[in-house]
């Protein structure tokens, strides 16, 4: 359980301590603080944290990459966080400048380290880690406590409950004792930031890697059911001569069993190798990211063994049915040549088109007539290549969709400026003074937690100016929203999560101040990707605080060639705890994305591609395979080497088409599919395809055909008559 609040002794932590389910106590000193870093000009803002000065680990205990902690009783030194160390390319025995409560404070770096509670580091106002601009620092407790005055007191807290305890009840318990020392509301471990950051990114990863296997798997199938039908074809008198001496119908299929698990087990030995390597990337990929201090990729037995398992399954449903067909034959009937296929006029001839085809068409037609399952399963099986290429792309498309959203019609502002309490709104006429600032709209920012029934959620509120230019809501059809002069506006989601719709009373808990507890009116929903949060008229929220024209930031329009300047004057106001500039919002966003979930897709797209060649190759190789002995007949008749082709790789050209247009429907359903299990509170990703991620899948399908029939083109040109029309023995 964590909890904040403005300020209490610490003879309190031993009444926190007594409370019933509560196992070990942390108080500590925390403060936002700016920082003048060398070489760099832009603000740059952090949050201090204090450690023991005895050097005991504890909660939350500091990992240190280098260095050691701070001394007891030096307030000039500082550990801070490896990644912001990183960004800057600070050294041990480097110093910077921080202003401490309104004094400047030289620092010197004394040690680097990683926190398990601040895996996610960003800055006031912003939505994505930004190691430049925002960082954590960790300082002795009687030295950060005498630049605050907190000497004998605290204004954080951490703490862990013994087995088997309810965190709410504990919860209620510790907000009633912090409530006269200003208690903002305590919260469990699933709602802090950093667990919950990680644990969706966990359970996203977990959705796709339960639904591409299961597509790769089901490729896999047709594949092999494709080549072993083949085979067995082939072998049809060898299976009925075996029958006739005695074998059953289990003892032929043991038998291609056993010799399809060789194949499938060199393919799981090398696929384990193949997915240790990718494991260890992807692990690394992650520790980078998350900036763990290790990130082991253990390979265990139980996972290889179930991953054979279902290789070998999967093989088995591929083969078996092949087998069966063949080895239910009698043996007399098997024995004999397989018949001459009858050929019918199709139901397109029958509409009276046949005046209109040629005649190598109408035996394309006529053949996917006859083996019209073999063929709806080669149209499924390209069809469903060409979804998964569709399923790898659409999230690159849906990044840029909310990009576009989110900063390019809803915070269209240039720099978003939060000040360290709340303050006058006179404050506005100071911003429009800045160098090169060309508008000015205000905010007020409230935390709060929203109760409906036995829903809660721990959020917060933003009042807001109506008619805002810069800084906009957005309905469900991305249109301005009219803001209301009384009543709440919600994020779709979190009115979902609340349980609440458009009329609807809804209980607001205040988590500062005077905690306030209203009802007020769910008066509107809006549109939003990134985050769950109300909205109220400014003047609104103002009076429902009980408070007279207060701000907690601002967005502001600037001038581009006077953001260096500005930049120096807003460094030199101490009110302002943090910037947030929309271009670098977007480049973090962007990271994020690329870092972590569009590398799982773009390895994902890579093997679709190759799947989706593999699949049209084995149907064109197979087909000529079958039809071998056919095509030859028709050269010895007088068709030319070009129209054989084309009764070939035309009936190929034909399924490929067939499937493409199934195929964008399959990955479109997988698609949603995956984005239903994307929606959580911290983004939401809807289902956007850009024409370009169509075009590819098609583009790859088509290619994919042209070369395989180029390959077959080859080998048809190269065919001995001879051979092939010799009666088989």
């Amino acid at each position: 359980v964590f909890a904040s609040l403005k300020r209490a002794p610490q003879a309190l932590q031993l009444r926190l301590q007594d409370l019933p389910g509560v196992d070990q106590v942390e108080t500590r000193v925390l403060a936002q603080v700016r920082l003048d870093m060398p070489n760099f000009s832009e603000p740059v803002s952090a949050l201090m944290v204090s450690v023991s000065d005895q050097g005991r680990h504890g909660l939350n205990a500091l990992h240190l990459r280098t260095g050691r902690l701070p001394l007891a009783g030096r307030a000039d030194e500082v550990v801070v966080s490896a990644s912001f160390a990183q960004a800057h390319g600070l050294q041990l025995g480097d110093r910077f400048h921080a202003i401490l409560n309104g004094r400047r404070q030289a620092l010197t770096l004394v040690g680097t380290a990683l926190s398990p509670e601040f895996i996610q580091q960003m800055r006031p106002g912003s939505v994505f880690p930004d190691f430049k601009r925002f960082g954590v620092m960790w300082m002795g407790r009687r030295a950060l406590g005498q630049a605050y005055d907190m000497e004998g007191a605290f204004n954080d807290l951490a703490m862990s409950l013994q087995p088997g305890t309810d965190p709410q009840a504990v919860i209620d318990r510790v907000d009633a004792l912090l409530k006269p020392y200003g208690g903002l509301g305590s919260y469990a471990r699933k709602d802090q930031l950093s667990h919950r950051f990680l644990s969706q990114e966990l359970e996203q990863l977990g959705t796709l890697a339960r639904l591409f296997p299961v597509m790769f798997m089901g490729v896999a199938v047709f594949l092999l059911n494709v080549v072993i039908g083949r085979l067995v074809t082939m072998q049809r008198e060898q299976v009925a001569t075996l029958k006739a001496f005695g074998y059953g119908n289990l003892a032929v299929l043991w038998h291609y069993l056993r010799m399809v698990s060789v194949i499938v087990g060199l393919g799981i030995a090398g696929g384990s190798v193949l997915g240790l390597w990718l494991g260890r990337l992807l692990s690394h990929v992650y520790t980078e990211f998350y900036h763990f201090p290790y990130l082991l990729f253990d390979l265990n037995a139980q996972t290889v063994v179930e991953a054979a398992l279902a290789s070998l399954l999967a093989s088995g449903a591929g083969t078996a049915l092949a087998v069966w067909r063949a080895a239910s034959l009698r043996p007399a009937q098997a024995m004999r040549p397989e018949p001459p296929a009858r050929y019918r006029e199709t139901w397109i001839e029958q509409w009276g088109l046949k005046r209109y085809l040629s005649q190598p068409t109408r035996m394309i037609i006529r053949n996917i007539q006859r083996q019209s399952l073999k063929a709806a399963l080669s149209v499924l099986g390209i069809s469903m290549a060409c979804g998964m290429i569709l399923t790898g792309l659409f999230q690159r498309d849906t990044v840029n969709y909310m990009v576009n959203i989110q900063f390019g019609m809803a915070q269209r502002e240039d720099l978003s400026i939060t000040f360290i309490n709340p303050t006058s709104a006179r404050a506005r006429f100071d911003l429009i003074g800045l160098p090169g600032v060309q508008h000015v709209e205000v905010f007020r920012a409230v935390p709060v937690r929203l109760r409906n029934g036995p829903n809660s959620y721990r959020t917060g509120i933003r009042g807001v100016e109506p008619g805002g230019d810069i800084s906009r809501l957005l309905d469900a059809d991305l249109r301005p929203v009219v803001l209301p002069t009384q009543g709440i506006l919600l994020t779709d989601y979190l009115a979902q999560l609340l349980g609440v719709r458009v009329g609807d009373r809804l209980t607001v808990e205040v988590l500062e101040g005077n905690r306030p507890v209203r009802e007020v009116t769910v008066a509107a929903l809006v549109r939003e990707y990134l985050g769950v949060s109300g909205y109220m008229h400014l003047d609104a929220l103002n009076q429902f605080m009980q408070e007279g024209p207060t701000i907690s930031g601002a967005y502001l329009s600037v001038d581009p060639a006077q953001m260096a300047p500005l930049y120096a004057r807003l460094r030199d106001m101490p009110r302002v705890a943090g910037l947030a500039e929309r271009m670098q919002e977007i480049r973090n966003f962007n990271r994020v994305m690329e870092e972590t979930m569009l590398f799982f897709t773009y390895v994902a797209t890579i093997f679709a591609v190759i799947i989706a060649f593999g699949v049209i190759y084995n149907s064109a190789r197979i087909a000529l395979t079958e039809r071998g002995r056919e095509l030859a007949s028709l050269r010895v008749l007088g068709f030319t080497r070009g129209e054989i082709a084309y009764i070939l790789l035309g009936e190929l050209a034909l399924l490929a088409l067939l499937a493409i247009p199934l195929g964008l429907w399959l990955g479109e359903g997988m698609c949603y599919y995956i984005a239903r299990t994307m929606q959580n509170d911290l983004f939401r990703v809807p289902v956007v395809l850009e024409p370009r991620t169509y075009a590819f899948a098609c583009i790859v399908v088509v290619v994919s055909a042209l070369l395989s029939g180029l390959a077959v083109r080859r080998r048809l040109d190269q065919l001995d008559l001879i051979a092939v029309l010799k009666a088989a023995e």
